[in-house]
């Protein structure tokens, strides 16, 4: 990562100065006030996130405390037994990786991560070689970095920051947009493992969750067209409402007193918007480098012109940069949607694009990173071009989902 963050700050720095060499005197100038205007912008995010933050930081608590997420854990267990094989011979991992999943299937971000430390903990005990990623620990890894989301909270939340009409507009093409990469990723993982996929229950939860996705998008797509982002937004709002009806239905199930445990949970959201602003801080300022010093603009326009001239819309060109920075970082990523909505318009093409691409995928080098890394293993065989095949195809499938519900 401090690579790929320096490498932005002396790019950005030549491009000024090659610009100062062609006879832009202003092009100096123009780079450090970017960079300043950058900084101001990062601050202004985090600070307009704390109420947003706080309320879904209250309602997940709610989901915690009531063991909501415990009892998802046991609904996709089974699931994971045809997935997973070793899970059937190790009960107390499958827990682990059940409730991983489902905290991630939430978007309790804060649970996930140190569940799914404590899965991969128990899949290595079980690992002849510790070392090296075992079929399972692989499988567990490209769900991780694919797995569909109920409720992109973070995404919504920088919308509505930003001003959208209708935050949740993007929703239904984002749910989309997972759900490939996560076919994908498992489709790929599952042939390489020779792990048998017409095998009736997976056959028909997948086809369950397609026929779901598919009505609720026929839906949008017969609707008038100045009607099919509000019908999109009406379904993603329902959607949501109806979450947090599950939520306090639960909370209220298990007699816990969902005030103060609300408040308890909303006063950890302050805290996290406050500690956003360091990582926003550098990696808006980065992207401002490379903005300002005409470096991104000109890759850009290559891409472009390339586009054009194999006959393609080209408006997909400025949401791009998300896609280049998913896989890498997330911090990037989300500096990346944000500049794009500030340039381009949070409820243009480009800006719901950019969402969209935000909430299809997880950051796989991060994932891969952070939980290979926790138990010692060095060699992840194919664990990185898997996770990176379903990167591929959640992005591909956020430009042409984003396409068919916007145009």
């Amino acid at each position: 990562m401090h690579r790929l963050f320096t490498g932005f700050f002396l790019i950005g720095i030549l491009g000024a100065l090659a610009q100062l060499l062609t006879g832009d005197l202003e092009a100096p100038s123009r780079v450090v006030t970017a960079l300043w205007q950058a900084a101001d912008l990062a601050v202004e995010v985090s600070l307009g996130l704390i109420g947003v933050l706080a309320l879904w930081s209250g309602l997940f608590r709610l989901a915690e405390q009531s063991r909501l997420a415990d009892r998802m854990a046991g609904a996709v267990r089974p699931l994971l037994g045809r997935l997973m094989p070793s899970l059937r011979r190790d009960p107390g991992a499958g827990g682990a990786v059940s409730m991983n999943l489902a905290a991630n299937m939430l978007g309790l971000d804060n649970a996930a991560t140190p569940l799914g430390l404590k899965a991969m903990e128990a899949l290595q005990q079980h690992n002849p070689e510790p070392r090296r990623a075992t079929d399972s620990q692989i499988m567990f890894l490209v769900l991780n970095t694919s797995s569909v989301t109920l409720v992109p909270v973070t995404v919504l939340l920088y919308r509505a920051q930003q001003g959208a009409a209708d935050p949740a507009a993007v929703y239904l093409p984002m749910l989309m947009a997972t759900t490939v990469s996560t076919f994908v990723g498992v489709a790929l993982t599952a042939r390489v493992q020779r792990i048998p996929l017409r095998d009736p229950l997976l056959l028909a939860v997948a086809g369950g969750w397609l026929c779901l996705l598919g009505l609720l998008a026929l839906a949008v797509y017969l609707s008038p067209p100045e009607l099919g982002a509000v019908l999109s937004g009406l379904i993603g709002n329902g959607i949501l409402l109806a979450v947090i009806a599950v939520f306090f239905w639960a909370a209220w199930r298990a007699r816990i007193d969902s005030y103060d445990c609300f408040v308890e949970g909303a006063k950890e959201g302050f805290t996290l918007a406050v500690k956003l602003i360091p990582y926003l801080v550098a990696m808006l300022a980065a992207i401002a480098m490379l903005r300002a010093s005409g470096a991104l603009e000109l890759f850009l326009d290559g891409v472009r012109h390339g586009a054009a001239a194999l006959g393609w819309d080209t408006r997909f060109v400025d949401a791009l940069p998300v896609a280049l920075l998913k896989p890498l970082s997330g911090s990037g990523a989300r500096a990346a949607m944000l500049d794009v909505m500030q340039t381009q318009g949070v409820d243009s093409l480009a800006g719901r694009m950019a969402a969209v691409m935000q909430g299809s995928t997880e950051t796989t080098f991060y994932v891969l990173a952070v939980y290979f890394g926790s138990v010692g293993i060095r060699d992840m065989r194919y664990a990185l071009w898997c996770g990176l095949g379903a990167d591929l195809a959640g992005l591909l499938a956020a430009i042409g989902f984003s396409y068919l519900f916007f145009g």
